[in-house]
């Protein structure tokens, strides 16, 4: 039972961490892009890549064009 209830946890932490989505979060205009987005691609300064969770609770707020 043990090992049932540890394989059973593993597979919900790999499906969380499949789950997460890695966006461009501008710190300086707060906005989210995904990471097709132009605006992502051409954003060098102030953007760093993190995960989608993590730019809204920054105050992030998504693109317009991406919807990110």
């Amino acid at each position: 039972m043990k090992k049932l209830f540890s394989i059973l946890l593993l597979l919900v932490m790999s499906a969380s961490s499949v789950l997460a989505e890695t966006v461009m979060f501008n710190t300086k205009t707060g906005k989210i892009h995904k990471l097709t987005c132009p605006s992502a691609k051409s954003c060098t300064v102030n953007c760093i890549k993190i995960d989608k969770k993590e730019a809204k609770a920054r105050g992030g707020v998504p693109c317009k064009k991406c919807g990110g």
